[in-house]
């Protein structure tokens, strides 16, 4: 397959990585197999972000799926990006719904869910979950019965 005109600036490069927030990071390239749905699937299991109230480190596994249009996300630019929560303070939930946002903005995917299983702190672990299924589509119907089945 040819690659080279997906103009991708992270992979096969040195890794750089950001000090803050840096959804400008993330990347895509063409989904060569539109003609059928499928799952694409991440689990980052080395999140990290701060607490914005204590400055104290929040440690997860995020896990992305999403099923692709016409863009996809790069890998590693997807890993800078979750990288660059590491100085970001945020709340479980608010990590969880700004990271598929910013995917809904950058792939406009058919559907996306994403969750975040933070490990506990204080006693208790929060696992926060958002999803997104296209309006007017049968993924608007996915993403409600995903979401009214989720636990």
């Amino acid at each position: 397959m040819n690659r080279e005109n997906d103009h991708l600036q992270a992979l096969g490069r040195k890794t750089e990585y950001r000090s803050g927030y840096a959804p400008e990071v993330l990347e895509t390239f063409e989904n060569r197999h539109r003609d059928h749905d499928y799952w694409v699937k991440f689990n980052c299991p080395e999140f990290t972000s701060l607490c914005p109230v204590t400055g104290q480190p929040d440690f997860a596994e995020i896990v992305i799926s999403y099923i692709p249009d016409v863009k996809m996300v790069e890998s590693k630019s997807l890993k800078l990006y979750l990288f660059s929560f590491r100085n970001h303070g945020d709340f479980h939930e608010d990590c969880v719904n700004i990271i598929l946002k910013d995917l809904v903005r950058l792939m406009d995917p058919k559907y996306i869910e994403v969750t975040g299983l933070f490990t506990p702190r204080g006693g208790i672990s929060i696992h926060p979950y958002a999803n997104y299924g296209r309006p007017g589509t049968k993924y608007e119907s996915l993403a409600e019965q995903r979401f009214g089945t989720h636990c």
